[in-house]
């Protein structure tokens, strides 16, 4: 006798009868970083048209679905929000940038007569990817931020300074690690104790870096505290 196909044998059946398909078109490209193959890749964007199937051949519309993301590479599906990440290239820009504008900002507020601040600056710059970074270079930018008096003077930490600040920390605060966005902080911090202990000036600019990096001020507080006890 042959066996009686049960519940799961008539499921399997009626799918492969009836089913739906999805068509995708292509609607944009470009780079992003990938959560599947964690790294860079090249992406296409995309938005479907869903079907009914009967015997695997389409029949009647179903409606819209997507738009999703595309890896090029794993063929793998994400939401468009991944693209809101950035990739390893621009991220590095991104810090590397953070570091030079938070550098310059605290030797604006503590001044550059002191070699040791320059030294500081530069080191932590070449560290964040400007490798030819010289404390000459960092000296002619600071005095040009100086004389361009509606962008950084007229307050320890005018609007002009402050609006730099944001906008070079504000877009990678949300990538950052809590330990990331301290550490940014206290690069600001070595540099401007490297000439001795922080002037009301510095401290206003390192309070602007810790509230455009999302750091609590009582954090800031205490991580400036603990940098200033630390020797150098």
């Amino acid at each position: 006798m042959l066996p009686v196909p049960g519940r799961n044998g008539r499921a399997s059946r009626r799918s492969r009868v009836l089913g739906t398909r999805t068509a995708w078109t292509a609607v944009g490209d470009g780079e992003f970083f990938c959560p599947g193959c964690g790294g860079d890749r090249n992406y296409q964007r995309l938005t479907g048209r869903r079907r009914f199937t009967l015997l695997g051949l389409p029949v009647l519309p179903r409606g819209g679905t997507g738009p999703v993301v595309e890896c090029a590479a794993c063929r793998r599906h994400f939401g468009t929000d991944v693209l809101d990440h950035p990739t390893t290239t621009r991220f590095s820009a991104m810090l590397r940038d953070a570091v030079h504008t938070v550098a310059l900002a605290v030797l604006a507020a503590g001044g550059t007569r002191t070699r040791p601040s320059l030294t500081a600056a530069a080191g932590a710059v070449r560290a964040a990817g400007f490798e030819d970074c010289t404390e000459e270079q960092l000296n002619a930018l600071v005095e040009a931020l100086a004389a361009d008096t509606g962008r950084v003077l007229g307050a320890p930490c005018g609007p002009g300074l402050a609006i730099e600040l944001h906008e070079a920390l504000d877009p990678l605060a949300p990538h950052l690690a809590p330990a990331g966005r301290e550490s940014i902080l206290l690069q600001g911090a070595r540099i401007a104790l490297a000439d001795g202990p922080y002037t009301a000036a510095e401290r206003e600019v390192l309070a602007t870096v810790g509230a455009a990096l999302t750091i609590t001020s009582d954090e800031v507080t205490r991580l400036l505290t603990a940098a200033a006890r630390t020797p150098s």
